[in-house]
């Protein structure tokens, strides 16, 4: 059975084991999905806090609301009507104090349990792992042997980072070499998919 690690927990990560695992429901059989968190909690970047004496007090730390342009309601069209159907989105009806409206027809969403909601729920039935600092990615016997800060290495078939573009940088053993060559060459085949902004995409490799 083939086995893929995501590397976060963040929205990218979240839906790309999502999609991983719906893609196995629907043929891809014999697919197993990890997802490895160097926090202890899911979010990345869309990330709630709560307050420890009151639960029910929620802070969103980042993002705090989700702006769809008229081009991208459209194109995920199918994403927002399954996070709005599930009650993790709504729609905003109130204002935002110092936003400006570039473009006519955006629509604002909020998540009322959280931005943070929104990961969760992708991450849903996803084996997770959280304080697992990847530190290392070998290649080894025709397979990829990760290696994080706590806890023994682990084979998988392939590994997805999502993580930003420095600490992909940051990465040790044999995918670091190819990382490394990769960027030299400007020349991102299968490994890394770099913009100039040096925001990080789903980055796949394998053996």
């Amino acid at each position: 059975m083939a086995r893929v690690l995501v590397v976060g927990a963040g929205l990218t990560g979240g839906l790309c084991a999502a999609l991983l695992l719906r893609g196995g429901r629907r043929g891809l059989r014999g697919l197993r999905v990890a997802v490895w968190e160097a926090a202890r909690s899911p979010g990345g970047r869309m990330n709630t806090s709560s307050d420890p004496h009151d639960p029910n007090c929620t802070a969103d730390l980042g993002a705090q609301y989700i702006t769809a342009t008229p081009y991208y309601a459209e194109k995920h069209q199918s994403f927002y009507e399954e996070l709005v159907s599930r009650g993790i989105l709504k729609p905003l009806l109130g204002s935002v104090e110092g936003i400006t409206i570039k473009d006519e027809g955006i629509c604002n969403y909020v998540a009322p349990q959280g931005i943070s909601s929104i990961v969760k729920y992708y991450l849903g039935d996803s084996d997770v792992l959280y304080n697992r600092h990847v530190t290392r990615i070998n290649l080894k016997e025709g397979k990829l042997e990760v290696c994080c800060d706590s806890g023994p290495a682990e084979m998988f078939d392939a590994v997805v980072l999502t993580m930003p573009v420095p600490q992909m940088l940051k990465l040790q053993g044999d995918m670091k070499t190819q990382i490394t060559t990769d960027l030299d060459k400007r020349d991102l085949p299968h490994c890394l998919d770099v913009d100039r902004r040096m925001n990080s995409r789903p980055s796949v490799c394998g053996p």
